[in-house]
Formats: C-alpha cells, structure tokens, sequence
C-alpha cells in the first residue's frame, strides 16, 4: 500500500505563515504527481499547487506569490509554505500523488488525511 503522511498546519493571524509537508511511503515504483488541494466548508476541493509530470509547478490562481511548493524527491517528500494568510484560505489541505507501484503497474490516486488550516481575523 500507499500512505500519504501530512504534517503541519494549525492556527495563525491573517497576514501570517505556515509550513505543512506531505510524505509519501509504502511500495512507490514512481510518483507522477504530487500535490495540495484544500477544501473549505461549503466548497469543492480546489488545487493549491502541485508538481506535474513535465516538472512543472501549478498554482490555483488564489494562491499565487503567497504559497510556494518545494520537493524532496529522496524522500518523497512535498512542502508547502503559505505565506500571507488570510481568512480565506482556512481549509483542510490535502495531499494528493499519483503513483505507480511497479514498473508495469496502473497509475494510482492516493490521498492523504489532510490538516487544517485555520486564519483568525
């Protein structure tokens, strides 16, 4: 199996920053892409930002030049700085990859259990 592991979040003033990281383990032959959705109470689960399968970097559009996604491939790992945070962006962040767990094997969506993001005014 898969476990997509998220760490971080919490509660912070508007205006303020947060780290949460995203750790994949389990059999992984190869990760296709990884990355952050959020979904506020009331709304669909929106993409925050994630690594594609060029290499690339996406942004949702909310978030652009205030968060910003890192990697550690040896470790399959992601990390997300959120920077100047507003009310607005409270949610819960879920981790998201699509994995293949051997050569030949079927791609596969993976999530993780997600962790709250929580800005006070």
């Amino acid at each position: 199996q898969v476990q997509l592991v998220e760490s971080g979040g919490g509660l912070v003033q508007a205006g303020g920053s947060l780290n949460i990281s995203c750790a994949a383990s389990g059999y992984i032959h190869r990760i296709n892409t990884m990355g952050y959705y959020r979904q506020g109470p009331g709304h669909r689960r929106d993409l925050i930002a994630r690594f594609t399968s060029a290499g690339n970097t996406e942004y949702g559009e909310s978030v652009k030049g205030r968060f910003t996604l890192f990697r550690d491939d040896a470790k399959n790992t992601i990390y997300l700085q959120l920077n100047n945070l507003q009310p607005e962006d409270a949610a819960v962040y879920v981790c998201k990859a699509r994995v293949q767990r051997s050569p030949l094997g079927a791609w596969t969506d993976y999530w993780g259990q997600g962790t709250q993001v929580t800005v006070s005014s």
